[in-house]
């Protein structure tokens, strides 16, 4: 296993890494953005501005995850650190819904109150500006692990970002060129949809982790009479648990009941490399049961096929 640890840690201080620079180039652009909203008296701008200082935050708590998970485990967390970005991921989650209800309640409050002016020009120049830096820290992430729920989460921060950008841009030559200022507003409601809709998906699948759900992909009601056709000496397997700590590191415990003649070693192996080769689990813990199950007064166990 060391091998694996070796390469997670690697793996872990790329995306660190990334991280960090795609904080500071949203952080950094996020007072210019805001100071061109306000400026302009763009929504758009400063929705997105506002975005992009939760963002700022997300971004920041995202790298702590990453380099928080690289502390090696300890005799309270035996499990390490690592569920940490899984927590990080699903707060910034819910810091999209948040988002994204502030975002259409101000849309709808400007459409109430009526036209109001917006300098066009200048949400062009910052929207222009805004895409090249969020296209730069979206590459970035990009170039991450991108099945790791943290940099699937900041990501999508990020790409809400990317599209307040192109949205202010878009509704800032609309009103140059057309003076219809509600485009500035409904293309707000627009990108706080898109950013609800992503948001949806990263907490979902965190908060499957993080209620010790089985990988999604997996069916954990195949793994016993698989085990029981595949590997030889097994009768039985029950009590059949898997869940994940991130969505790299998954774990699986099971009993399985043996014959008399059958060599404990040799079934412990064969259930450990099947449950690799088959399903992907290679953190396994197996009980070997001759009789009647430790963990029950039943009857001893029938032998199954």
């Amino acid at each position: 296993m060391h091998g694996s640890h070796d390469h997670s840690h690697a793996v872990t201080a790329k995306n660190e890494t990334r991280m960090g620079i795609a904080a500071l180039l949203t952080g950094g652009f996020m007072f210019i953005e805001l100071a061109g909203g306000i400026a302009a008296n763009s929504l758009a701008l400063i929705a997105d501005a506002g975005h992009m200082l939760t963002d700022f935050a997300s971004l920041t708590l995202a790298w702590f995850a990453f380099r928080l998970a690289r502390r090696p485990a300890d005799w309270k967390r035996t499990y390490g650190f690592d569920r940490f970005q899984v927590l990080v991921a699903f707060t910034n989650g819910l810091a999209l819904f948040a988002i994204a209800g502030w975002i259409v309640y101000e849309a709808i409050h400007r459409l109430i109150q009526g036209e109001a002016h917006v300098a066009g020009g200048i949400m062009v120049i910052i929207g222009i500006a805004g895409l090249l830096v969020n296209i730069v820290s979206f590459m970035l992430l990009r170039g991450a692990d991108r099945e790791n729920l943290n940099v699937r989460g900041a990501a999508v921060h990020v790409l809400g970002d990317l599209l307040g950008s192109v949205a202010a841009l878009i509704a800032g030559a609309v009103i140059m060129l057309t003076g219809w200022t509600p485009i500035d507003p409904l293309l707000s409601v627009l990108v706080a949809l898109i950013i609800l809709r992503s948001g949806w998906f990263v907490v979902s699948e965190s908060a499957h982790i993080l209620l010790e759900g089985a990988p999604q992909e997996l069916d954990t009601r195949d793994i016993a009479p698989d085990l029981v056709s595949n590997v030889p000496g097994v009768n039985e397997v029950h009590h059949v648990h898997v869940w994940s700590i991130t969505q790299s590191r998954r774990m699986v415990t099971l009993h399985a009941v043996i014959g008399d003649e059958a060599d404990n070693n040799a079934v412990v192996q064969g259930v450990k490399g099947r449950l690799k080769d088959k399903f992907n689990l290679d953190h396994a813990t197996v009980e070997i049961e001759c009789r009647a199950c430790a963990d029950t007064t039943d009857e001893p166990h029938r032998a199954t096929s």
